[in-house]
Parts: C-alpha cells; structure tokens; sequence
C-alpha cells in the first residue's frame, strides 16, 4: 500500500472517529445535533490535522491560531477535536454532553471548556467574531512586529453553515472584513443545502461565492467537502493569498449533512435529533466502524494527538519571543501586559486624579461630549484603547486627538465601523477574546436594539467590551419618535452581568468611564446630547459615584423626609425640585444613581443607607417607569415619573414641557406623597 492510500485511510478512520463521537454523545445524551459534525468530519481532519497551529497544553498561548464554531449547534465536532488533539477534555466529559455541570454544554462556551474561544450559537455571531479577531490580529502585527521578528502571526479560521450565512450579521461582518484586508482569515463553508425546515433552495438562493467576491474575498469554489485532500488543497490556496496579503478567504465546501446515515443523510431529519438506536447501528454497518460507543482506536488518537507539535511550536515562538526581549525589552513587556488584560501599574491612581480633575473643571457639557474628553484623557495612558463608531463619529463624540483612523493599509485606534451596528458589536467581542485591545463601540442608544445580541453575548463572555451610546432620551428632539429611546434603559439593564451607566455630568461620565475600562465584564454608557450641568461634590462623593448610587443632595443634620432617585439629564431636575420642597420647608435627599447594577453589587448597609426604608421614595427618569419600583419597595409611598409611551419631534424644551419632566412636576408629586 503506498503512502497516499494510507494517509487516505487514516484520513478516513480519523473523520469517521469525529462522526460517532457525536453520534454517541448525542445518541446518550437524548438531545443534539449530529448531522453538521457528520458533515464536516473531513474538512475538520483537513484542517486539524494539517494546518491549524496550537499547543493543547496551553490554550491561551497568544500566538496559537483562533478556531471559531460559528455553526455552534454542531458543537461535538469541536469536542471530539479537542478530545482527540490533546486538550483538557477527558473522554467521561464526552460522554455527559449536554448535561448539567459538564465541560461539554450544547453549544460551546468560552471560560468553560479548554480551547473554546468564543460563545456560539446565535448564528452568524462566531462568523463576525472572527472577524474581529482577524483584526485584532492584524492591529497588534503592525504595532508590536519588528523586522526580522514575528511575534504576532496566526491565523483566524472559522467554520460556518448556510443558517450563519442566512443571518443579516454575516453580510455586515463579511463586508467589513473584505475592505479591512483581513487575509489571515479564512473561512470554510459547510455547503450542504440543508437547514431546520429542510432543503434551502426555497429561501436560501444567493450566488454565495459571487457575494463574496464582491465583499473583496478569495473564493475556493465547489471543493468536495468529503476528501480531506481536496479541502488541504483549498486551504493552502487561502494561506498562498494571506501571504500575498490579497483579503480574507472563503473555502465553499459541498457536503451531505449526516453523511454515513442510510436513511437520513441529505436530509433535515438528521440536523437536531439523535439518530436512534436502529439508525446509529445501520450507520455503523455502512460506514464499517466496529467499534463501541465512544471507543477511539489508537491510531487515531496518535494520528490526531497535536501535544508534542504544539509544544514545539510554542517552544519555537518562545525563542523568537525572548530574542524579541532582549532587543526591545519595553515593547516586550508592553505585549505581555496588554496579551494578559492588565492595566498599567498605578492606573487606578492614576484614574482618581483625572476624576478629582474633572471635577475641579466643572464643566456644563454634554455628556457624549464629556465622554469624548474622557476617551482622550484614558487613551493616552491605555494605548490599548481601540475604538470607533457605527457611522456616528461626529455625534458619538467617538475619535479624539491623534487617534488615526484604522485602514486596510494605514495603523489607527479609530474603527469606521459604518451602519453596521450588530456587525460592529459582535466584532468588538472577538476583539477583547483575542487580547492585547480594550475595544469600544458607538452608537445612537436607540440602535442598541440592532446590537442587542451581541451586547448579550459580551455579557455571557465576560469580555470587557466598552458600548458608547449617546442621545439617550427624547431630549434629543427634532428627530422624533424613532430615534427617542424610550424603553432601551430598562431593558438592558436587564440583561445579567452588563453594567449600564447613565451619568448626569462630565464627572459621572468620567467616573463611568474609569469603571468601565477596569472593570472584567462589559459596560454600556448611556449619554446625553444635550449640555448637562455640573454638580457640586465632596472628595468622599467622588468615591461613592463608582458604588453605583449614592447621596448627592442633602440637608446637613436632617432626616430627610423624602428621596428623590433620578439619573443623567433627570438629576438636574432633582436637584431643583428639591429646591422647591425644601424652601416649603421639606428636607430632601437627592440620590445619583448612574449604574443600578453597580449599585446591587453594594452590601446591604450601603444600600440602606443610600435608600433608607421608610422614607417616601420618587423616581425621575425620562425612560419606561415599571423598572424603578425595584428600588421604591420598601417605601410607605411612591412614584415614577417617567414616559410609558414614544416621543414625538419637537425641540427638547418642547418636549419636556409635553412629558412633565420639569421641577415643578417632581416637587408636585413629591407633595401628594407627603
């Protein structure tokens, strides 16, 4: 037998040990998707096997390539690589996919299973997140690079299916990427022409590789998705155009989804449900595997088992690495910092004299305005700081002094990210999971909805990813109804783990930005169009704003007979309804309260300080009301005043005056609940 015919059984016995992993996971696990990892078994050993540089003994070394699973429902196809390569993955995790507390979860998560590197699921998200790791890559090459000595070069592969190419997010991730020049990413397309509601001819007829080709993509057409060697063909194509520098790949691979069922193959049937006991036993038969459930033969773990080349390759890098110290100590120990996610030493410092001057300055500005001043102050102390705006720059307020703007062929910290907001979101999170940035993104609150996804998914990644959103509220005005947020506030404060900042002046924006970029989690700030006032503080007040909530007004020696709870634009008319109450004599307490979900994350004494119980509480905010009453319970009295319904186009007086967010209408309700 000569050498081809046996790597080309190895190459077989190897894709076929990839299929009944998942075929046995799913199968005991009652629940799954086997038909894409019995699709794809191939393309995966073509690529695993061959090309894809990693060491399993550490999966966070920074210059392995970036694999991604945006198809991540076939997630025992990732599973059975990192088992079989060498990763922290023991065979008895295989076996409880999809079970509670299992390393193995329906879709892969990032943080949880070794050589994860990123949440997927959402289709079209792992797609756009590679993107963003591409460029991330392509960023940190141009800054830390010297001549003669690499020590950022790798590859972003991706791995995606018709449904990631269906989903809008796909066109704004693989336009981006085509103009930004992102040749070391290269993306193989699972081309079976099957999704949940079966063959996709009936919606799904784009000219796929035409589309690309006009994105500014490579395209490897009409590869044979079942032989290994056509698919090593078609990836060194993609590695021959990355090293031309000639944009981004996309490898079109025609396979049969559940290739070796007898009866489901080709179909939907086999996308997301086990096999069954009968049909996993005819599979076998057909595709002649002997073996038991979960059993591996040994040649394939040896085949397959990446430890003593990836040790090599990390050794190798190391060397490069340490020659790279010795000739640019600082620039080395910069790249070390940063690859880690640690802020410069004295940085919190540092942070508490720019809030304390700010302060001191005591600006009336706009909050987006502010927050431009404190990107400028931050980015000059974190060159890690990398950021730009969905089109919006000039409203944002998102570019500052010196920035540069990022091109295919020029180095910059400023992203024109163009009207693609959930793009733009979901590229950010591939960003801040490939290290070495500390990544921001802007927009109009308003069209946070169209990034919403993404901005869910940087909070289930734990990625600390910075979302600028200005115009916060109808006092913005003239545009009307369908740029005026009105229930945007409230509902991502609820999603777990994002923290929404709302500040009420240039220092409470300056102070949300300071938690933000320290903070290990994403942040959203909600900023103002309009001028804001400043507000008058002790030094102990500028420490409490980081707390979420705390006392901003109130009389000296006086139990308050009242709270008033209000945030952003809204705290100016606190503080002069409060005006009002107390010359009737009424002491009032005014309470700032920028982030509720720093404020929770407070001890109970602090809270109960900040909002005594039983005191009447009311709410100001020019958002949907039913959120604040978390915060009014135990309250003998209280009120919201808010806006349950859209905004209409008009001048932002107008407006306030239309809506009752005016002093006089605080104190009024202030008086009926005394």
């Amino acid at each position: 037998m000569n050498m081809r015919i046996e790597t080309a059984a190895m190459d077989t016995l190897c894709a076929n040990a990839l299929r009944f992993l998942a075929i046995d996971a799913v199968e005991q696990a009652k629940s799954g998707h086997p038909g894409m990892p019995m699709g794809m078994a191939e393309i995966a050993v073509a690529l695993w096997t061959r090309h894809v540089r990693h060491d399993p003994a550490d999966p966070a070394w920074a210059d392995r390539d970036r694999f991604v699973l945006s198809n991540g429902h076939g997630s025992m196809l990732l599973y059975g690589l990192l088992h079989l390569t060498g990763y922290d993955l023991p065979l008895d995790e295989l076996k409880r996919f999809r079970q509670l507390h299992s390393k193995t979860p329906g879709h892969p998560e990032h943080g949880l299973t070794p050589g994860v590197e990123t949440t997927t699921g959402p289709l079209g998200q792992g797609f756009a997140n590679a993107v963003g790791m591409a460029l991330a890559e392509k960023l940190l090459a141009r800054e830390f690079n010297r001549p003669g000595c690499d020590i950022v070069d790798h590859r972003t592969w991706v791995f995606l299916g018709d449904g990631c190419l269906m989903e809008g997010l796909s066109h704004e991730a693989a336009s981006f990427a085509g103009v930004q020049r992102l040749s070391k990413l290269i993306a193989l397309w699972d081309d079976n022409r099957i999704s949940i509601d079966g063959n996709v001819a009936g919606w799904f007829a784009d000219d796929t590789p035409a589309r690309f080709m006009a994105y500014g993509w490579n395209v490897v057409e009409a590869v044979d998705g079942h032989d290994v060697a056509a698919v090593d063909r078609a990836i060194r194509k993609a590695l021959a155009n990355a090293e031309k520098d000639a944009g981004p790949t996309l490898i079109c691979c025609r396979t049969t989804i559940g290739r070796g069922s007898p009866v489901r193959a080709g179909t939907a049937d086999v996308h997301g449900a086990p096999l069954g006991e009968d049909e996993v036993a005819a599979t076998r038969e057909e595709l002649g595997w002997p073996h038991d459930p979960f059993e591996v033969p040994e040649e394939v773990r040896a085949a397959m088992d990446a430890r003593a080349a990836g040790a090599e390759r990390r050794a190798a890098w190391h060397t490069i690495f340490e020659a790279y110290r010795t000739a640019w100590p600082e620039a080395a120990a910069e790249f070390e910092r940063r690859t880690a996610g640690r802020l410069p030493v004295g940085f919190q410092v540092l942070a508490h004299a720019i809030l304390r001057g700010v302060d001191k300055d005591a600006a009336t500005v706009a909050t987006r305005k502010a927050s431009q001043h404190a990107i400028a102050r931050l980015a000059r102390a974190l060159p890690e700081l990398l950021g730009g705006s969905a089109d919006l720059t000039h409203s944002n307020l998102t570019d500052w002094p010196g920035c540069g703007a990022v091109r295919a062929d020029q180095p910059g910290r400023h992203i024109n990210w163009g009207v693609r907001e959930f793009g733009m979101a979901a590229a950010l999170n591939g960003i801040a999971l490939h290290g070495g940035f500390l990544p921001f993104g802007a927009t109009f609150l308003v069209f946070s909805d169209y990034a919403r996804n993404a901005i869910r998914m940087s909070a289930l990644l734990g990625q600390r990813v910075v979302y600028v959103m200005t115009h916060d509220s109808i006092g913005l005005g003239e545009d009307g109804p369908t740029h005026q947020p009105v229930e945007h506030l409230p509902s991502l404060r609820l999603i777990p783990g994002l923290d929404v900042w709302r500040p009420c002046d240039a220092v409470e924006a300056q102070a949300a930005w300071n938690a933000a970029v320290q903070r290990r989690g994403p942040a959203l700030l909600a900023l103002s169009r309009q001028n804001l006032p400043h507000q008058p503080r002790t030094i102990d007040q500028l420490e409490d704003i980081a707390r979420g909530g705390y006392v901003l007004a109130e009389t000296a020696g006086a139990r308050p007979a009242l709270v008033l709870i209000a945030t952003g634009s809204e705290i100016a008319l606190a503080v002069e309804a409060r005006g009002l109450l107390q010359a009737d004599g009424i002491p009032v307490r005014v309470v700032s309260m920028p982030c509720t979900a720093a404020f929770d994350r407070q001890d109970a004494a602090w809270r109960a300080a900040v909002l005594p119980p039983g005191v009447p509480r009311v709410a100001v905010e020019a958002a949907q009301p039913d959120f604040w009453w978390k915060y009014l319970a135990g309250a003998p009295r209280a009120a919201v005043v808010g806006i349950d319904r859209f905004g209409e186009s008009a001048p932002a007086s107008d407006l306030a005056a239309l809506f009752g967010f005016t002093a006089e209408r605080v104190a009024d309700t202030a008086r009926r609940l005394l």
